[in-house]
């Protein structure tokens, strides 16, 4: 068990843990959530020993073996099996004493204690790791050192993964993972027989790698059986209960202060007077929790709307050098309203394809038409290096707008989601987030007819993911997703493309479809770590005429019907608002003797409304469920 008492600890000055107590029983799975910058990395050095406390304590059972990934793996000339196979220290010293040991009974316990461990499978468990998270046994065999950072992280996420630690801490392990990656390591954490802590802001692992969740909010560290649904229905109801609590205490802090004033100088009274004085000083005010402000992402509308396709491609081959292409027959057309996500293994050619889209790669054979006035942006993960250090939100505007007012720049840097403390802030000194939201906010500002995103929500919490779901879903224009957030794919695509045996191709079944497959062994091709190229699924093969024939069907019967759905969800917004505005009423105490035919009045008004919205929800799921079936059948 870890057991957390009383602990403070705060870094640079600022508190971001206070006198917070925790509980964790062996064997649990737990997900630490919380916004960024809350503590959540500073907690793990805490549990490490990396970071001292400032009060308190962190207990573990004697012997426990905690496992952390390294920052790196060392870029040595050892091979990746070899570098995790040596992540078992326990297993590789035993070896390295077999050979030297001479005492008989020493041997047999080396040996012994060898088979109690499964080293005999030592070999075929590391490779499975590795495999799970992209590496082929081509790509095994060769030495850390040829790879790029972002593999030797997976490298140095297999190595511990490999030592099975009693207590293995992950830190957001999948901001370097591809979907493939992210659905492999998912399972393997739902099925690890330890104890895990894992800090996660991607929906679908915290809902299927864990039983628990660990809140840090307002410095404190709060424990929810289940899943992340599960936490935010549990901490719904909790400030639910605790506002009502709160109006409830209000109402009777009210009522004595009254009855002290009224009564205090009357002596037959006097003496209640004081017992209410008493009780109002007992009576210890109760907190309200007060939700931090996500700032929502918004993206301008496309300036012109364009005939679709916007962009069509015939025998398109792209690559970096003449001699060799990474995709090929490219026979694709992207419309306008088009909600399209990329899958497939990293090194496959998401980003490659991406590139060739946004015009930062040219086709090397083939005819890409694209229409005219045809504007495009693109964030990709990686640009956020290439903002500018030492320059501010506002200077790295007016670059885009150098004859704009000042006040027009910083209303455009205000709708980027940066609040005016942050615009005057050099880029370096900007949170990983703050600067994806610069980085997007400058990508869009011509107002383009389509969005390519590769990776956007690495830096974002979940609160801001969520904020970048509703934004692309009120975007007209057409999306182009690569990301590993099964959530954020499914709430704001149509389509998915598979980008693999070096071309890219329509998939038709669905995410969940797409899981079962990669679990299965699959893989959406070995990516560029590797020689060979593994095909997850055959490619479909549509005539252009088709093609043309199924998008414009498509169009014709799906548009109606998603307005009819966004109209709903307004009304329901709507519902929910007035019933929770009419329950705030009702939950005032005095209005019941104050003025009875009012209160049965809006009691009315809720019933009826609640009536409503179950009529409403009930047409939404029936027409949401005919838009699934259409797509499923598209």
């Amino acid at each position: 068990m870890l057991q957390i008492t009383d602990l403070s600890a705060r870094v640079a000055g600022r508190l971001l843990i206070d006198h917070a107590t925790l509980s964790i029983p062996s064997g649990t799975k737990a997900g630490l959530v919380g916004r960024n910058g809350a503590g959540k990395s500073t907690l793990f050095r805490v549990i490490t020993g990396d970071l001292g406390s400032e009060s308190g304590s962190v207990s573990i059972p004697k012997g426990t073996r905690i496992g952390q990934v390294a920052q790196e793996a060392p870029g040595t000339e050892q091979s990746l099996l070899e570098v995790v196979l040596a992540a078992d220290l326990e297993r590789v010293a035993l070896l390295d004493e077999a050979e030297t040991a001479r005492d008989p009974d020493r041997i047999s316990e080396i040996h012994l204690r060898l088979a109690d461990i499964e080293s005999h499978s030592a070999e075929a468990r590391a490779a499975a790791i590795l495999d799970g998270l992209g590496f082929d046994a081509r790509a095994q065999a060769r030495p850390v050192s040829s790879f790029s950072g972002g593999w030797r992280m997976r490298v140095a996420l297999a190595a511990v993964l490999f030592s099975r630690p009693d207590l293995l801490l992950l830190d957001e392990p999948t901001n370097y993972l591809d979907l493939e990656g992210t659905l492999w390591l998912e399972n393997f954490v739902a099925r690890y027989p330890y104890t895990v802590l894992i800090i996660s802001h991607d929906r679908d692992v915290l809902n299927n790698a864990v039983n628990a969740i660990v809140h840090l909010d307002q410095k404190k560290l709060v424990f929810y059986r289940g899943d992340y649904d599960s936490f935010e229905r549990q901490r719904a109801e909790k400030l639910e209960l605790l506002q009502k609590a709160i109006v409830k205490q209000d109402a009777a802090r009210k009522h004595m202060e009254a009855f002290v004033e009224r009564f205090r100088a009357k002596a037959s009274k006097a003496r209640q007077a004081q017992s209410r004085l008493k009780a109002l000083e007992r009576m210890k005010p109760l907190q309200a929790i007060v939700e931090e402000h996500v700032t929502p992402f918004v993206f301008p509308e496309p300036a012109k709307v364009l005939a679709s396709p916007i962009i069509r491609m015939e025998n398109v081959s792209v690559g970096y050098t003449p001699e060799r292409s990474i995709l090929r027959n490219l026979n694709l057309r992207i419309d306008a309203d088009d909600r399209i996500a990329l899958l497939g293994a990293n090194g496959n050619g998401k980003s490659t394809f991406a590139k060739l889209l946004a015009e930062r790669l040219t086709a090397q054979s083939g005819q890409v038409t694209r229409a005219p006035g045809l504007k495009i942006a693109m964030f990709a993960q990686h640009q956020i290096d290439d903002l500018r250090p030492s320059e501010t939100a506002v200077q790295h505007v007016r670059r885009f707008v150098p004859d704009a007012p000042e006040a027009k720049v910083r209303a455009r840097v205000a709708r980027m989601g940066l609040p005016t403390q942050k615009m005057d802030t050099v880029a370096d000194s900007l949170s990983g987030g703050e600067k994806a939201r610069l980085l997007m906010g400058l990508a869009t500002i011509d107002s383009p007819n389509v969005l390519i995103l590769d990776e956007p929500t690495n830096h974002l919490d979940i609160e801001a993911r969520e904020s970048l779901v509703h934004a692309l879903n009120d975007y007209s224009g057409a999306v182009i997703l690569i990301s590993h957030d099964r959530h954020m794919v499914e709430a704001t695509m149509d389509r998915l493309w598979i980008v693999g045996e070096g071309t890219v191709s329509r998939y038709d079944g669905d995410l969940e479809d797409y899981k079962k497959l990669i679990l299965s062994g699959a893989r959406a091709g070995g990516g560029n770590q590797g020689e060979s190229v593994e095909v997850v699924a055959a490619p479909v093969i549509v005539s252009k005429q088709d093609q043309r024939r199924l998008a414009a069907e498509r169009r014709e019967t799906l548009k109606p019907l998603r307005q009819k759905i966004s109209g709903l969800e307004i009304q329901l917004t709507r519902l929910q608002k007035t019933i929770a505005d009419l329950d705030a009423k009702l939950a005032d105490p005095s209005l019941y003797t104050k003025d009875p035919s009012k209160a049965s009045a809006l009691a009315k008004q809720k019933s009826d409304a609640e009536r409503t919205l179950e009529k409403v929800e009930g047409e939404w799921l029936e027409l949401t469920t005919e838009h699934d079936a259409a797509m499923a059948a598209e």
